[in-house]
C-alpha cells in the first residue's frame, strides 16, 4: 500500500532517532574509557631527538629516573616518596622505583624510541605520538591531550614531554609511582603477606595495570587477567613479537618483558628476571581478582606476594651521571627578522629559522606566533649540543618553517613575531615577521554587491 511522502519521512526519522539512542545506550556501557579528540600540539607535530640504536642513552637514563636523579628538585617530574604497607598501614617510604619494571614499560609502549619509526637512530625527526596522545619512549597521555599554555599554546611541560628523552622518561617514572600510591584509597595492594614492599617487582602487579588503564570488563580495553575476552589458559608473553599483544592484559605484557628482554648488537638490553605471576588456579588469587571485586575502593582485590618473589637491583648511578645524562643545553637562533612575501617566488612565500644548541646534549625548544596568521611548523622540537652524536641530515640544529595563512590577513602589510624560548635552557629570542600580501585583501566580514 502506498504511503504518503511525509508519513515514510516520518517514519524513517523515527527509526533512525531509536537507532541513535540504542547506539549511544551501547557505547555508554561498553565503552567507558574516553578517547582524546586532539592533542597539545595538534594538528601539527613537534620534533625529537632520537638515540642510539642500542638504547644505551635512554636505559642510563631509565636507571637515573627510577632513583630520582634526574629532576629531583622539579615538582611535575620528580618521583614523589613511594608508599609502604599495607591497607591499614600506608606510610611514605624513598622516592624510588624498581628499573625493571620501568625498562619494561618503555619497551612495552615504544620500544624504547622517542621519535616517529620514519626517524633514523642518532637524528631529528617527527616526535613520536599515539592515536590517544601518548607521546614519546614512556608514551606519556596524562596531561598531554589539550595544550595547557596561554592563549592555546603548550606549556613548557607538554613541550619537554614531547621533545625531551629525560623529561619523558622522568614524568613516565613519575606516574608509575602515583600509580602505586593511588592505593589502598582506589587501588588494590599487592604484598598483604610482605607489608607492601615496593622492592619486590610482584607487588607492582596493579601499578603496572593501571599505568596503561585500570580497567575490566565493559571497557574499551580491558586489562583484567579475567576478562572472558581473553585467551584463557594463555601462555606467558615472551615480548619477542611471536604474540598477539591484544590477547593479553598489559601487566603481562610488562612483565613478560622484564622476563625476556629485547636484544640488540647481539645482547640483551637488560638482564632477565622471571617475575611471577598470580597463579588464579589458587583461590587466594582467583576469587580475590575475580570480576565481582572489581569495584572502587577494591578492597578485595588485595593479594599477597606471588611466590618466589624477585627483588630489584638498584642501579649504581650517580648525581653526576644523571647531570651528565641532562647536560647544559642553550639557546640560539640565527635569525631575529624575517620578510615573507605572500605571493612572491617559492622561497619568498615563507621562511626558515634554524635552532642551535651550542651547550650540551639535548635542548627542547618552542616556537609561538603572536598572529594567527603566522603558521609554525613544528610548532617544538628539540636541538642537538655537544657530546651527543647527531650525523643525519638536518642535524645537529632544530629547525622550523614561518608561513602565511593569507585568509587571516586583514591588511596587505602586516607584521608580528615568533618568540622561541626552551624549557630546559634560559633566556629567548623574539623573531620579528614583516608580511607583504601584494593584492586586495577584504576586511573581514564584509561582502561586496555585484
Amino acid at each position: 500500500m502506498h504511503r504518503p511522502a511525509g508519513h515514510a519521512s516520518r517514519t524513517i526519522h523515527r527509526a533512525l532517532l531509536l537507532g541513535f539512542i540504542l547506539g549511544a545506550l551501547v557505547l555508554g556501557i561498553r565503552n567507558t574509557t574516553p578517547t582524546a579528540e586532539a592533542c597539545a600540539f595538534d594538528p601539527l607535530r613537534p620534533t625529537a631527538y632520537e638515540a642510539d640504536a642500542l638504547r644505551n642513552r635512554y636505559l642510563l637514563m631509565i636507571d637515573a629516573a627510577s632513583q630520582n636523579r634526574l629532576f629531583p628538585s622539579d615538582s611535575f617530574f620528580r618521583l614523589p616518596a613511594v608508599e609502604v604497607g599495607t591497607r591499614s598501614n600506608r606510610a611514605d617510604g624513598i622516592a624510588a622505583i624498581p628499573v625493571e619494571v620501568l625498562r619494561a614499560i618503555g619497551w612495552v609502549e615504544s620500544s624504547l624510541t622517542m621519535a616517529s619509526k620514519s626517524t633514523r637512530f642518532e637524528s631529528i625527526g617527527p616526535a613520536l605520538v599515539s592515536f590517544d596522545c601518548g607521546h614519546g619512549i614512556m608514551q606519556v597521555t596524562s596531561g598531554m591531550t589539550v595544550p595547557l599554555g596561554t592563549a592555546g599554546h603548550p606549556s613548557d611541560n607538554q613541550i619537554a614531554v614531547a621533545t625531551s628523552d629525560a623529561h619523558n622518561i622522568a614524568r613516565g617514572a613519575r606516574i608509575l609511582a602515583a600509580k602505586w600510591n593511588d592505593a589502598p584509597s582506589s587501588r588494590p595492594i599487592v604484598g598483604t603477606d610482605t607489608a607492601g614492599d615496593p622492592t619486590l617487582l610482584e607487588n607492582w602487579y596493579y601499578a603496572i595495570w593501571s599505568y596503561n588503564g585500570f580497567t575490566s570488563l565493559g571497557s574499551k580495553k580491558s586489562n583484567h587477567p579475567l576478562d572472558p575476552n581473553l585467551s584463557w589458559p594463555r601462555a606467558k608473553y615472551l615480548c619477542d613479537g611471536t604474540q598477539s599483544r591484544s590477547r593479553y592484559p598489559y601487566q603481562e605484557l610488562v612483565i613478560g618483558c622484564m622476563a625476556n628482554p629485547a636484544e640488540r648488537g647481539g645482547n640483551d638490553l637488560w638482564v632477565p628476571v622471571p617475575v611471577t605471576l598470580p597463579d588464579f588456579t589458587q583461590p587466594q588469587f582467583f576469587n580475590a581478582i575475580g570480576l565481582a571485586n572489581f569495584t572502587s575502593p577494591y578492597q578485595a582485590m588485595d593479594i599477597p606476594t606471588p611466590q618466589p618473589a624477585h627483588r630489584t637491583q638498584i642501579p649504581l648511578t650517580s648525581n653526576d651521571q644523571a647531570a651528565q645524562l641532562i647536560g647544559e643545553p642553550r639557546l640560539r637562533v640565527n635569525d631575529d627578522s624575517v620578510t615573507i612575501h605572500v605571493n612572491g617566488t617559492p622561497a619568498q612565500k615563507s621562511a626558515t629559522i634554524r635552532v642551535a644548541n651550542p651547550g650540551t646534549r639535548i635542548l627542547s625548544w618552542s616556537a609561538i606566533p603572536s598572529d594567527s596568521f603566522l603558521v609554525v611548523d613544528p610548532p617544538a622540537g628539540s636541538a642537538v649540543g655537544n657530546g651527543t652524536p647527531c650525523s643525519a641530515a638536518g642535524c645537529p640544529d632544530g629547525e622550523f618553517t614561518i608561513t602565511i595563512n593569507p585568509t587571516l590577513l586583514s591588511a596587505t602589510n602586516a607584521s608580528g613575531t615568533v618568540v622561541i624560548a626552551s624549557p630546559n635552557a634560559s633566556g629567548s629570542t623574539e623573531i620579528k615577521v614583516h608580511v607583504f600580501a601584494e593584492f586586495e585583501v577584504a576586511a573581514p566580514g564584509t561582502s561586496r554587491s555585484p
